[in-house]
């Protein structure tokens, strides 16, 4: 679309001092008399664009123009503070609240109206949560390493990281860096580090792929799990798998069939159900069950002396 395009094409020279109409025409995949019309369409709004021939020449916004705010409509306001936020909602600092006055003073037209998105990233854990993730930003913007007591499935260890990324994902927030021990990236959840330190030391910045957080990757579902629920959970299992996770049976339970990823945690899972539900697969996960429930009769059946 014509609208599309001249904001793209807007954009551009709002970054780069100078662009050719080639460069344009190339980028925007049409021909250069249409880039033509579409800067005479942005003189004509009120856009001093300026053109010059010759070697080095091109076009250009002039020096010292500023883009009015109204080039936000309302609801790209109301969708930035929402953003913010939710970034408020885990900040110990007061910085994104402060972010936000400035936005909405200088844009009170734009931010008129009911909100109608409103996100809490806040968590349980929010008084230790938000001094790690401040500590973890200075690190990242100075280039510090940081140094960290890490506890794991597999035992606890010390890490140093070069830290790049804060990510959040389904409730838990994370750190990706460099890992010192594992010579690789790894991504560390944050309530499982304890001791957070910012070292003097600093890093050169690497070459740092995306965290790839997908699903797939970081819980690959191997595990076919078959299971009978009573029916009063049948809310608990649309809220975590969805309304096609299960079938009613004759007598009213619910049959459960699902992927899972790990054993330990689907053990886990299906105690928190007590004696609402019977594991049908994997044998396993029925072999182990039945143990802990035995180990449970004898630890509760002792009188207490």
């Amino acid at each position: 679309m014509k609208i599309d395009r001249l904001i793209g094409i807007l954009s551009i020279l709002l970054q780069k001092e100078m662009v050719t109409a080639p460069e344009l025409a190339e980028h925007f995949e049409v021909s250069r008399r249409t880039i033509n019309r579409d800067i005479e369409a942005l003189c004509k709004a009120g856009i001093p664009i300026q053109t010059t021939q010759g070697v080095g020449g091109g076009i250009s916004i002039m020096s010292g123009y500023r883009m009015d705010r109204t080039i936000l409509t309302s609801r790209d306001m109301q969708m930035i503070l929402a953003g913010l936020r939710s970034l408020d909602s885990v900040s110990g600092s007061g910085y994104y609240g402060q972010l936000m006055e400035k936005i909405q003073a200088g844009s009170s037209e734009l931010v008129s109206g009911r909100e109608s998105i409103l996100i809490d990233l806040s968590s349980w854990y929010k008084n230790t949560l938000s001094p790690k993730i401040s500590m973890i930003q200075d690190a990242i913007e100075n280039r510090n390493l940081l140094k960290f007591k890490y506890f794991a499935p597999s035992g606890e260890s010390e890490r140093t990281i070069e830290p790049y990324y804060i990510v959040f994902k389904w409730s838990s927030w994370y750190v990706y860096g460099w890992c010192k021990k594992r010579k690789d990236f790894r991504l560390f959840k944050l309530n499982r580090m304890d001791n957070v330190k910012v070292s003097d030391k600093t890093f050169e910045c690497r070459n740092v792929p995306l965290p790839d957080m997908s699903a797939e990757l970081m819980y690959p579902r191997n595990i076919k799990v078959k299971a009978l629920f009573d029916a009063d959970m049948k809310w608990r299992l649309v809220e975590e798998f969805g309304t096609k996770c299960y079938s009613e049976t004759e007598d009213g339970m619910l049959l459960f069939t699902a992927d899972y990823s790990d054993m330990d945690n689907l053990v886990s899972w299906m105690l928190t159900f007590g004696d609402k539900v019977e594991v049908l697969e994997p044998v396993e996960v029925r072999e182990r069950l039945k143990e802990m429930a035995d180990k449970m009769i004898k630890m509760y059946g002792k009188k207490k002396s």
